[in-house]
């Protein structure tokens, strides 16, 4: 009895640590000795939206105190930056977002991002603001849509800072209607900001014991000394995030194009074809995803229709010339968010090559009209063969059989020829070839 005793409490005590420490692991995490880094670097994309969700997922599932988002944007799509906003706020995780390195900038749909944290910092030398609105192909709005824009952006940025300064309040409204932008030290001046640290370290340790509210919760941060945990964007959304570059959209773009014409041009090889459909389509994506005019996309179709009329143009180097003027400038204007565009060193480099290709191209298809023909009835004539049947004297002519460009032709002359002559075609007389006897030294196709 007093066995079976010990037995039942012994289980009874393996049960109940079993169940404390199941019941401890949350408590363990939330008390987490890191904090989750994600860095944001170019364009707000869907890339961006996802990165930033998974992030999220990831420093909530391993209890992480808070989650800083390094952020250097010069903006992007508005919609996609609503979802982003959404999933922010949220977040059972409290977020800090960083304006850093320096030389940053926060602008346009960055600002907003940057104001959506619940703690927003910048390191010195960056910058924040100039969120005006603008079309989704990069142009200026008009009158009416501008306005409902505006005050649509403007009540946005106003909620986010509900809990900042009146003055930072009053330049929001100045950063969508007038463009405005502020330094780091001018944003923490008014407010705009709450931090502004050189380094993730720093602003860790600046941020400690300050309280922000999460999911309706006051929360304080307990930050200083913490390990600093980066998440990297997975190989996908570093490929998709990467072909988002307008650098790198342009030259798939460019090289598509290049491939496409070059499979138009000399079909069977089917290798430029699939890789320059894979690389155009690729480049599409992007611009679909980037704020692009297409009046410059459009200048840039046209460039490369004048290079392939050029090859059939009798007036060659004339349309190359205005197609490598096409391509330039709709390069330079195929973006036209004053944040990112196409290196004018790119542009150049590339409008250099693609002018050059195709001017190798129309070089090639001059030097083929101008070669003398080699087939048919005018390469006939002036080839040189050997007599195999004697051409003997039949109704005034010498008639017989030469060999002639690999083939055995019905041949006539004004004199007899033995077989293994040398011969010249000087005339053809319906399929009957009329040839002439030449020097045996400059027969190619007598010793073939």
């Amino acid at each position: 009895m007093r066995l079976r005793t010990w037995r039942r409490a012994l289980w009874w005590l393996v049960y109940l640590t079993g169940l404390l420490s199941l019941v401890s692991l949350p408590v363990a995490a939330q008390g987490g000795g890191r904090v989750l880094l994600l860095q944001v670097k170019g364009p707000v994309t869907p890339v961006v939206q996802a990165y930033i969700e998974r992030g999220i997922r990831t420093a909530r599932d391993q209890g992480d105190p808070c989650l800083v988002i390094q952020l250097d944007t010069p903006g992007g799509s508005l919609d996609i930056t609503r979802h982003i906003v959404q999933d922010m706020q949220a977040s059972p995780v409290p977020i800090i977002v960083y304006v850093a390195p320096s030389g940053a900038t926060a602008a346009s749909a960055g600002t907003i991002i940057t104001l959506a944290g619940n703690l927003a910092a910048m390191a010195p030398g960056t910058s924040i603001g100039a969120a005006s609105p603008v079309s989704s192909q990069g142009q200026d709005l008009g009158e009416t849509e501008k306005a409902k824009a505006e005050n649509i952006v403007i009540a946005d940025l106003k909620s986010l800072t509900v809990h900042r300064s009146p003055e930072a309040q009053a330049w929001v409204e100045k950063a969508v209607r007038e463009a405005a932008a502020l330094s780091a030290d001018e944003a923490l001046r008014l407010g705009v900001v709450d931090v502004v640290a050189a380094d993730v370290p720093s602003l860790l340790r600046q941020v400690d014991g300050r309280s922000v509210t999460v999911a309706g919760q006051v929360v304080t941060l307990h930050t200083a000394g913490l390990e600093v945990q980066p998440l990297a964007m997975s190989a996908g959304e570093s490929l998709l995030h990467t072909i988002l570059d307008p650098n790198i959209a342009f030259i798939l773009m460019t090289l598509g194009l290049n491939g496409l014409l070059f499979e138009l041009s000399s079909p069977g090889s089917y290798v430029p074809g699939v890789i320059g459909g894979i690389c155009l389509l690729l480049g599409l994506f992007a611009l679909g995803v980037l704020s692009v005019n297409w009046a410059g996309f459009g200048l840039i179709v046209l460039a490369f229709i004048l290079f392939v009329a050029d090859v059939k143009a009798p007036t060659h180097g004339v349309l190359t010339f205005l197609g490598l003027t096409c391509f330039v400038l709709g390069s330079l204007v195929l973006f036209n968010s004053p944040f990112y565009h196409v290196s004018l060193a790119l542009v150049l480099t590339v409008a250099l090559f693609t002018a050059g290709f195709f001017a190798f191209v129309v070089s090639k298809a001059v030097a083929a009209q101008r070669r003398p023909a080699v087939t048919g009835r005018e390469g006939l004539l002036g080839a040189r063969g050997v007599v195999r049947q004697a051409l003997a004297p039949a109704e005034g002519v010498a008639t017989g059989m030469v060999f002639v460009q690999g083939e055995l032709w019905s041949a006539e002359a004004a004199v007899p020829l033995a077989a293994g002559t040398p011969v010249r075609v000087k005339a053809m007389n319906g399929l009957r070839l009329v040839v002439e006897p030449v020097e045996e030294g400059g027969s190619e196709d007598a010793r073939r």
